[in-house]
């Protein structure tokens, strides 16, 4: 009788500040094949537009990665990049914003997005735009910023003014300051380049649920300065409506995007607005990211998939990696497991979308550093525990009920 051959699709995304999605995807092998050694293991590293994108297109794509040096988050010059694809169609740039405005380029001590930028941003669009790419991906995820793209639309040639007619400060703390955005100093190559954002499309610059609340204290805002920050992405919202949207109208008959409640605008703290402003398309992020990877017919041939993210809290089911993973699994009746280095509030919600398992990988309490250093580590052994606990499963007879 010849023996089944374990089929298992292992799909998670990167571990913020420590490992690439395809690092985490080896990790989670190595702790499989201590356990099932001949396995049949189908390693499908995500990204959803953070840390890593530009990277992964570049090598799925028959690309390469271009060296750039920006303005950082915190003003600085950084070491930073975009992608050119391969491929038939026009040339195709990967603009990764996390590379030049993440929260990883924030150093904790000043962790302040009233002050950050997403001026590099810009930059690197200008970059691509001068290799001659006519059609540029932007990637949203991992943010640490919270301007609404006002430093990006500044390094593409717009001015921002207050009520005096004085430029603008960096940062999504003055934007309720603002008064006029002089458009004539664009770029006029926008206007004949096709500009995508790949985004979540659960984030929505403004309102109840606006980018500011939901994660200015992610990134260090107290709570009287999310109330500002807040006010100063409703007043840049007024204000691109009025005086930049119109340039870059839809065709006619086309509705024109609501940039406060949109779909995605909130995205990056703010950038999706900011860049839809000047004819960006929004798009949800993994209708772009995954392209290709035939990702749903890969799950459905697994008999087990597992999949992993940095934190698995209430965010988690609001367009994270394991959620779509576990989504598209559950459509082909396939069990997943979720990997975490933490587990926070909420994180019960994930098997409403198809989660079956959901485990953290911390073996004791430790500092943030040590866990980030050892998370390959962890990950490897959380693995191989899942696997014998699964193991075990399988052995257990049913038991027989007790004679009447």
């Amino acid at each position: 009788m010849t023996r089944h051959t374990h089929r298992i699709a292992i799909a998670p995304s990167g571990f913020k500040e420590s490992l690439s999605a395809a690092r985490v995807a080896e990790a989670i092998a190595t702790g499989v094949r201590r356990v099932i050694p001949d396995a049949d293991l189908d390693l499908i590293p995500l990204v959803d537009g953070g840390e890593g994108t530009a990277e992964a297109l570049a090598l799925a794509g028959g690309g390469r990665l271009v060296p750039v040096t920006a303005t950082g988050p915190v003003g600085d010059p950084v070491a930073s990049h975009f992608a050119l694809l391969g491929g038939p169609g026009p040339l195709t740039a990967v603009v990764e914003m996390a590379a030049v405005a993440g929260l990883a380029l924030v150093p904790p001590d000043r962790r302040h997005p009233g002050a950050t930028t997403t001026y590099g941003v810009g930059e690197l669009i200008r970059a691509a735009l001068d290799a001659g790419a006519r059609r540029i991906l932007v990637g949203c995820g991992d943010s640490g910023t919270s301007d609404g793209g006002a430093g990006a639309l500044r390094a593409l040639g717009a001015r921002l003014t207050d009520r005096h007619g004085r430029e603008l400060r960096p940062g999504g703390g003055a934007l309720h300051e603002l008064e006029h955005i002089d458009p004539s100093g664009l770029d006029p190559r926008l206007a004949d380049a096709e500009l995508l954002v790949a985004c979540n499309p659960y984030n929505v610059l403004c309102g109840k649920r606006g980018v500011a609340r939901v994660f200015g204290p992610q990134k260090g805002a107290t709570p009287a300065e999310v109330e500002l920050l807040s006010a100063g992405l409703e007043r840049l919202a007024a204000v691109l409506t009025r005086d930049l949207a119109p340039a870059f109208a839809p065709a006619s008959g086309a509705t024109a995007l609501d940039l406060r409640t949109a779909p995605g605008t909130g995205a990056s703290g703010g950038l999706g607005a900011g860049l839809a402003s000047v004819g960006a398309r929004l798009l949800p992020r993994y209708d772009v990211l995954l392209d290709g990877l035939d990702l749903d017919a890969r799950l459905a041939r697994a008999d087990f998939v597992i999949t992993a993210e940095g934190a698995l809290d209430q965010q988690t089911v609001r367009g994270k990696i394991p959620a779509e993973v576990a989504r598209r699994a559950q459509a082909a009746g396939v069990p997943v497991l979720v990997l975490a280095g933490t587990i926070g509030p909420g994180a019960q919600d994930v098997r409403a979308v198809g989660v079956d398992a959901y485990s953290a990988i911390l073996p004791a309490p430790m500092t943030l550093v040590e866990a980030i250093g050892r998370s390959g580590e962890f990950l490897a052994d959380a693995s191989e525990r899942a696997m014998r606990i699964m193991a075990l499963g399988t052995r257990l007879a049913p038991v027989a009920p007790l004679a009447a």
